[in-house]
């Protein structure tokens, strides 16, 4: 079965630093695949190349097996800060993407549909100002998917809210994973969140960096309880990170 996403001996350089080089990953169609690894190693490199604002200096990305370059319309972005204009009702943020594009009404449409799956009920006509920052990224989250992008690039979505906030947002995105349907490429320092959510994890490591290590995560039935008992597991991945399997 052809990938929905591959990287085929991708390298990129800043100036003269060698950041990835011969960076070989493949994603499959609506699954969810967490990269970790150290500050610096290139994983914010990898979202760049994807969203366009970065060319590879070798090798292929390809989508549905065909090669990509520059921006596209395969790719909907959510960086870890929210986003939201101030000045926009929660309906007039989430609906950014289809007023650009000309399809305002389609967008406000769908919004409306999804506003209480999302854990929005009734902030339609709120000010970002009024939520706190779990439902500040509930709201970039709806305006994310309302994209129409087949895959989602999540780049610490969560990594500026308390722990409290941020494990409840972890529980919810696990139980709108069958909803939003996409593939999804994630990148954290949590190994915890990338455990808890993810098919498979990918450790990018070395310098420059390429993928050094692989785990699949198998448990579809996951809760807290679980996740604290995966300690031999995180065990392997924070060794696989620091680079000794000692």
């Amino acid at each position: 079965m052809i990938p929905k996403l591959a990287f085929e001996d991708v390298a990129f350089a800043y100036e003269d630093k060698l950041v990835l080089k011969d960076l070989s990953f493949e994603v499959g169609q609506q699954e969810f695949v967490s990269i970790l690894g150290t500050s610096g190693g290139g994983k914010s490199t990898i979202l760049n190349l994807l969203s366009g604002v970065l060319t590879p200096d070798a090798g292929r990305i390809l989508v549905d097996g065909q090669p990509i370059g520059g921006v596209t319309g395969h790719f909907a972005y959510m960086p870890q800060s929210d986003l939201l204009f101030d000045w926009n009702t929660i309906l007039e943020n989430v609906c950014l993407y289809g007023r650009i594009h000309g399809k305002y009404a389609e967008a406000k449409e769908e919004a409306l549909k999804s506003f209480e799956a999302f854990g929005l009920k009734d902030c339609e006509n709120m000010y970002p100002s009024s939520l706190s920052g779990g439902m500040r990224q509930r709201a970039a989250f709806l305006r994310t998917s309302l994209c129409n992008a087949d895959i989602l690039l999540l780049d610490e979505p969560f990594g500026a809210l308390d722990v409290i906030t941020r494990e409840d947002m972890q529980e919810w995105l696990l139980s709108m994973r069958e909803r939003l349907s996409r593939t999804a490429l994630l990148v954290t320092h949590d190994v915890d969140e990338a455990i808890y959510l993810s098919d498979r994890i990918l450790i990018l490591g070395g310098d420059p960096g390429k993928i050094v290590g692989e785990f699949r995560i198998e448990e579809k039935n996951r809760t807290r309880d679980w996740l604290f008992s995966q300690g031999a597991l995180r065990g392997e991945i924070y060794r696989c990170i620091r680079g000794t399997d000692a």
